[in-house]
């Protein structure tokens, strides 16, 4: 780790995660734009990827849930992130559930949440992510991760990821359709097939609406998954989403499972756990889904990487894209450069290199 950002760490680490948090956020902007973030990182090599249909300059992503309004893409793209995950946005603005809601296990390198989706509203992302044209523009790629309002039963969900589609179809270069959060209500229920199949026939439909709207523009869609699925489970959520024509699958969102963190202080805390003790399993959903996908859709793995090495698993496990959360939050931005070298020289052997000429690149930022 970076001696300088160990010295902020030990800093921010007497905040709250929020107020630390906040911190970063109101200064990551002139921090790269001024080329501070220099002295915690370093330059990131190109290594193109093809994935969905869209050119990735790197293998290594950035989560959703650290930018949730869509205001600082290009700083995050400027600690060399290939992609950017924003949100999780709901159709309306919703302050999220109650505090304290975020909690870190620093012996452990977790963080539990249960933040609740607390973001602006679809309308003011979509205002916000005009910032991100620059990132775009250089080739960074970015996800718009959607989700449903906590006061909106599941019944009336899919009219939730309708307006999301309405307002950020144009937004980004994918979307991701979250129904895995453990902090919002009954919406792992959306996972079970019957429901699966309702919520994504109705998303393809509306993209197929969307595109021809928009002068046959196709942006492609990935659906995440959670952990705590069973095998079973996990196998026919895939199915669906093969069957419904989604493009790519996202494994996975935070655990509920508290196996790893048995006699913490905060085992009974609700919320998702993400970091270390989230890696083994969410892994073993990659590998899983890998296998039974046998290559029919990319997968993108998120989920306790902490280190290099870790991303090179994930790569191992059958994913095309890594993203990283909390080993970020405990690593610095130097892990995110870290990953791309050592996922670059894993593919290298393994002769997994995309030629950047197929397909055609993202449409630039409207």
């Amino acid at each position: 780790m970076n001696s300088l950002y160990k010295l902020a760490k030990t800093a921010l680490f007497r905040f709250t995660p929020e107020q630390a948090h906040h911190i970063i956020m109101s200064n990551l902007d002139w921090i790269t734009q001024l080329g501070v973030h220099k002295l915690v990182t370093r330059p990131v090599r190109e290594d193109p990827i093809n994935v969905m249909g869209i050119r990735f300059p790197n293998c290594v992503g950035l989560a959703a849930g650290m930018d949730k309004d869509g205001e600082h893409v290009t700083a995050f793209g400027a600690l060399g992130f290939g992609s950017v995950e924003i949100g999780t946005v709901t159709p309306k603005g919703q302050p999220g559930n109650p505090k304290p809601r975020c909690f870190r296990l620093v012996e452990d390198d977790a963080i539990l949440n249960r933040m609740g989706f607390n973001n602006v509203g679809a309308i003011q992302v979509a205002k916000n992510l005009q910032s991100a044209r620059a990132f775009r523009n250089r080739g960074g790629i970015l996800g718009v991760n959607i989700g449903k309002n906590k006061v909106t039963p599941n019944d009336l969900a899919i009219d939730d990821y309708m307006k999301c589609m309405d307002r950020l179809y144009m937004s980004g270069d994918y979307i991701a359709i979250n129904i895995s959060s453990p902090n919002t209500p009954n919406l792992r229920d959306l996972q079970a097939e019957e429901e699966l199949n309702k919520l994504l026939a109705a998303i393809a439909a509306k993209r197929k609406e969307l595109k021809a709207a928009n002068k046959d523009h196709y942006v492609p869609i990935a659906v995440k998954l959670a952990p705590d699925l069973s095998d079973d489970g996990i196998k026919k959520a895939l199915d669906v989403i093969v069957e419904n024509g989604m493009d790519g699958v996202i494994c996975t969102n935070t655990t509920i499972s508290r196996e790893a963190i048995l006699g913490h202080p905060l085992e009974k805390e609700p919320g998702g756990l993400s970091g270390r003790p989230l890696m083994e399993r969410s892994t073993e959903v990659t590998r899983l889904a890998s296998e039974h996908l046998r290559g029919t859709l990319p997968i993108i793995a998120s989920g306790g990487v902490m280190s290099a090495s870790d991303a090179v698993e994930k790569m191992e496990a059958g994913a095309s894209i890594v993203q990283l959360y909390t080993g970020f939050i405990f690593e610095g931005p130097e892990l995110v450069a870290d990953c791309v070298q050592a996922i670059a020289q894993w593919r290298a052997n393994h002769q997994t290199s995309c030629p950047v000429s197929e397909p055609s690149s993202p449409s630039p930022a409207p």
